[in-house]
């Protein structure tokens, strides 16, 4: 499956499951809400969160399409 790289404040990274976020609101850090209503701050602005949110939906999309 699929997933983004997101970075916590200290710099540690994890992936995370894009269709799980429900909000993503800049505040000056980004804090992703889930849909779970756990509160994630990262590093990666709101901007760059949709950019791989899109990436992460074409590469979805592709594998779908080679089947």
């Amino acid at each position: 499956m699929f997933m983004i790289q997101v970075s916590r404040l200290n710099g540690s990274e994890y992936y995370l499951n894009p269709n799980l976020i429900e909000t993503m609101e800049a505040t000056p850090d980004t804090i992703l809400t889930l849909v779970s209503e756990k509160k994630l701050i990262i590093k990666e602005s709101c901007t760059e969160i949709k950019k791989r949110i899109i990436e992460y939906n074409r590469k979805i999309f592709i594998e779908k399409s080679e089947i």
